[in-house]
C-alpha cells in the first residue's frame, strides 16, 4: 500500500512559491506528484491510498494552542491561503471523484491518525502488507517500529529511515514540536504562540525525563501529558484504555462491550464511510484484544460506537 499525506503534496508546492494560488497550477502540481509516487512505488507497494485531514481536529479542543504558530504566520504572509486551501479541497475531492485512487479525509481526526489506524491495520490485523507514506512529516517515523512500514518525504525526495522509532518518539515527546505549536515539556502552553523562546532541555534533563517523566515535578510531568497527547499517535486508544481501567477500579463486575454502528453515512462517500468504519473496528478489537489485564471483560461485538455495560 502506497500512502500518500495529502497535505505534504498540496500544501509544500504552494508555501514554496512553486504554484502561488493559481487553481489549474496547484492541479497540475498535485496530480503530477501522485502520478510520480504511483510510478516510483506501485511495483513493490501496489495501490494509492491518499489520506487528508478532516475537519473538527480532536487535538484543537484538547489543546487550544495547536498548530497557533502556523495560524499567525499564515496571517502575515502574502499568500492567500484561504483560497488555496479552497483549492486544495476542491482538488482532494475531484481526486475521489473521478481518479482511480481511494481518498479518505475522517472528520475529527488529522490524516496522521488516519494514516496511523491504517497501518495498524495493515501490521496486526492484516496481511503485514510492504506500507510505503509518503510524507515529510517526522511524526511517523514512530510507526517504523513495524517491519514493513518505511517511508519518503516528498520534500528532500530520500527515503526517513528510523533506527529505533521508540526511542525517537520518546524524545520527541520531550521536545516537542515547533512547527504544531507544541513546546517542550520544560515551557509553557503559550510559549510558541506569543512567540517566546522556549526554557533549555539540557542533555542531563532529558535523559533523566527519559528514565521517569515525573522526576522534576507536577508542571513538567503534565506538560509531558500534554505533548504525548499531541504527538503519539496511539493516544486514542491509551484514552479509552484509561477510561475502562478507571472503571475497573470502582470494582464494578460489569462486562463492557465496545461496538461499531452498521449505520451508513455516505455524504463523504461509500469508500470513506467504509474507512471510517474500518478505523473504529481496529482501535475497538485493539482495545478488547490486546491488555487482557485491564480489559479481562471487555467484548468487541462490532455493530454500534458505543459502550455499553451488562
Amino acid at each position: 500500500m502506497i500512502i500518500i499525506d495529502y497535505s505534504g503534496v498540496s500544501i509544500a508546492p504552494v508555501a514554496m512559491g512553486h504554484a502561488g494560488v493559481d487553481e489549474n497550477l496547484i492541479r497540475h502540481m498535485i496530480l503530477n506528484s501522485i502520478r510520480m509516487y504511483r510510478n516510483k512505488f506501485k511495483d513493490k507497494y501496489g495501490e494509492i491510498v491518499i489520506v487528508a485531514d478532516g475537519g473538527g481536529n480532536w487535538r484543537k479542543k484538547v489543546y487550544p494552542e495547536y498548530k497557533g504558530n502556523r495560524s499567525k504566520n499564515r496571517e502575515e504572509s502574502k499568500i492567500n491561503w484561504e483560497e488555496a486551501f479552497r483549492i486544495i479541497g476542491m482538488v482532494r475531492d475531484e481526486l475521489r471523484d473521478n481518479f482511480p485512487y481511494k481518498v479518505i479525509h475522517q472528520w475529527g481526526c488529522e490524516a496522521d491518525d488516519t494514516i496511523a489506524e491504517l497501518v495498524k491495520w495493515t501490521q496486526e490485523f492484516g496481511n503485514h502488507e510492504e506500507v510505503m507514506i509518503v510524507s515529510a512529516d517526522k511524526d511517523f517515523k514512530q510507526l517504523q517500529k513495524y517491519n514493513n512500514v518505511r517511508q519518503y518525504s516528498n520534500i528532500t525526495k530520500k527515503f526517513v529511515d528510523e533506527p529505533n522509532p521508540r526511542l525517537y518518539l520518546a524524545e520527541h515527546i520531550l521536545k516537542g514540536d515547533g512547527g504544531d505549536g507544541v513546546p517542550n515539556v520544560l515551557s509553557d502552553d503559550k510559549c510558541l504562540v506569543e512567540g517566546r523562546r522556549q526554557n533549555v532541555l539540557s542533555k542531563k534533563k532529558k535523559e533523566t525525563l527519559l528514565e521517569d517523566p515525573k522526576a522534576l515535578g507536577e508542571d513538567v510531568y503534565r506538560n509531558y501529558l500534554r505533548n504525548k497527547k499531541m504527538i503519539d499517535l496511539e493516544e486514542a486508544k491509551t484514552k479509552f484504555e484509561n477510561f475502562i481501567d478507571k472503571l475497573n477500579s470502582f470494582g464494578l463486575k460489569k462486562q463492557i462491550i465496545i461496538t461499531v454502528s452498521p449505520v451508513r453515512h455516505l455524504k463523504e462517500g461509500l469508500v470513506e464511510n467504509s474507512v471510517s468504519k474500518s478505523i473504529l473496528r481496529v482501535l475497538a478489537h485493539s482495545i478488547s484484544q490486546n491488555d487482557k489485564k485491564i480489559f479481562e471483560n471487555s467484548v468487541f461485538w462490532g455493530l454500534k460506537s458505543d459502550i455499553y455495560f451488562e
